[in-house]
Parts: C-alpha cells; sequence; structure tokens
C-alpha cells in the first residue's frame, strides 16, 4: 500500500483540493482534520461514494469518525484541579479560565470546568475568558492583562497551548508558585516536559492521545480495504497526565501499536460504537456525532 500526507496547513480550500487530487487518483481511504467541515463535506461524501473509506477526526460526514466526550474531558481537569485545590490550597483558590466556547464541540469542557467549580465556596472564578488568538502568545497576552486586576493566581484552566501562554505571563510577572495549579487539555510535549519539572506551577494536561487514536484509524482503513467492518464511530478517552503516571503514558505513545493489539490497554484510551462495512457504506455519519448527546 502506498501512504501519502497532504498537509493543508489550516487552509480550507487547499485541504479540498487535496481530497479531489486523491479522489481523482482513486485512493481507497483518506482520514482528515478538516479545516472547514462544510466545505469539505462534499468532496468526502464523493470518496465515500467511490467506496472509499473516508475517517475524520470530528466533524462529519465519514465512514467512521472519531471524538472525544467534552463534557467528560472537562471534568477530568476540573476533578484534578478540586482534589488539589482541597489537599493544597485548603479549599481557597482564584481561578482564571481560559475558554474556547466560541468553539461549538469544544464548549462542554468549560461547562464542566463551572460546573465543579461552583460547588467549591471557597473558590472565587477571578477570569472567564476566550484568548485571541487561542494559541500560546494570545494565553500570555490574557494572562498578562488578567494579572493587572488580580496579581495573586491559584489556578489556571484552558487548553494547554494557551496555559502555557499563561505560565509564561506569571513568570515573566514573578507571579509564578510552587504550589499553584496549572493544567490542560492535549497532553502537548511542552506541557509533558512542564510536568515533568520539580515545583512546577504546571501540574497536569488531559490527553487525547493521538498516536493511539491515529494507529486505530490507520487500522480501520486498513480493515475497510481488506472488506471488513469496522467502528462507525470512536471515542478517544481523557486521561489525566500528572508526574506520578507520565512513564506509563510515553511508553504507550511510542509503540501504539503494542496498545491496539492489548484489549485492556485499548481500551483504556478507545471506545468503540458500532459497525459499518462496504455494503452498508452508505449508512456513513452524516451528523455531529458524541456519544455524550442524548
Amino acid at each position: 500500500l502506498e501512504y501519502r500526507r497532504a498537509l493543508a496547513n489550516n487552509d480550507a480550500a487547499k485541504m479540498v483540493a487535496d481530497v479531489q487530487l486523491l479522489l481523482a487518483s482513486k485512493v481507497g481511504a483518506i482520514v482528515a482534520a478538516p479545516v472547514d467541515p462544510a466545505s469539505l463535506s462534499h468532496s468526502l461524501q464523493e470518496v465515500m461514494w467511490a467506496g472509499g473509506y473516508v475517517g475524520t477526526i470530528v466533524p462529519p460526514p465519514a465512514t467512521s469518525l472519531l471524538n472525544a466526550p467534552q463534557y467528560a474531558t472537562g471534568k477530568a481537569l476540573t476533578d484534578a484541579a478540586i482534589a488539589y485545590i482541597n489537599d493544597k490550597l485548603g479549599g481557597k483558590a482564584n481561578v482564571v479560565l481560559l475558554t474556547q466556547d466560541q468553539i461549538e464541540f469544544l464548549a462542554p469542557r468549560f461547562a464542566a470546568m463551572r460546573d465543579g467549580l461552583k460547588g467549591l465556596p471557597g473558590v472565587t472564578i477571578v477570569a472567564d475568558v476566550t484568548p485571541n488568538p487561542v494559541n500560546k502568545e494570545g494565553g500570555f497576552e490574557t494572562m498578562s492583562t488578567i494579572l493587572q486586576a488580580h496579581p495573586d493566581i491559584d489556578v489556571v484552566l484552558g487548553a494547554d497551548t494557551v496555559v502555557l501562554g499563561a505560565l509564561a505571563a506569571l513568570q515573566a510577572a514573578d507571579k509564578a508558585r510552587p504550589d499553584q495549579f496549572l493544567g490542560g487539555i492535549d497532553g502537548e510535549p511542552e506541557a509533558v516536559s512542564e510536568i515533568k519539572k520539580a515545583d512546577s506551577p504546571y501540574k497536569a494536561s488531559i490527553s487525547l492521545s493521538s498516536p493511539v487514536f491515529g494507529y486505530a484509524m490507520g487500522q480501520h482503513a486498513a480493515d475497510w480495504l481488506e472488506g471488513k467492518s469496522i467502528p462507525q464511530a470512536m471515542d478517544i478517552l481523557p486521561s489525566a497526565l500528572t508526574s506520578e503516571n507520565l512513564a506509563q503514558y510515553e511508553a504507550d505513545l511510542a509503540d501504539p501499536a503494542a496498545v491496539y493489539a492489548d484489549p485492556a490497554r485499548r481500551d483504556f484510551y478507545l471506545k468503540m460504537y458500532g459497525n459499518i462495512c462496504y455494503d452498508t457504506r452508505d449508512q456513513y455519519v452524516n451528523f455531529p456525532w458524541s456519544s455524550e448527546t442524548k
């Protein structure tokens, strides 16, 4: 089998052109992380109508769609923060939430954070804001502004990329402390490096293990090409990375094939739903699927 990578660099038009090129060359399987789902939708449908496999990360349409339980992902980080606030901070904390509420499918993460923290009478959310842009630089600028009004921050939660920016702002303002709890989502390598440091304010990251789910999507594509039935949807389950469990996590990332081959290890990261095969290919997922939708 020939493997190709088409990098769109966040360019929706280029992604459509790439898929059209792959369609014209009669590829058997495509895995995509759509930049603009609406503009890419028809091209992906054309691949499926031609009998090919389409795996997507979050938005439909897809033969097999990957998502994360977003509320559970936010709750996993919040639970870790709450435990730390109660155990290390005497139940009291000034909290900053760096959100992404403008992205509909990510909003449940931050709803979970608010739901969890409102149960702690000693917690004050001093800022609940979406950085612009949502990246390390945006996190730095937003946190720098917050510190002017609220110089004593105990907890910062958000995506790793913006929380790393917030950490840099705390350090630049000489407001970083070993007893702070900074926690993010995504298991970014820089966040993992911070967690490893002694006395780092960065205490946890919620991993959505991309090597494991990437391997699974590749395996499903291979199974499809062999005429097998595959799952129609798959959750990548959130896992809280701390200094205590990083070694096992890094071992799993280094060998995702071994994780996938071991049902117990695979089930720690992945949960699969339904099935689809070539004969039922017209029943592909064509709606925004989430295991948390009732």
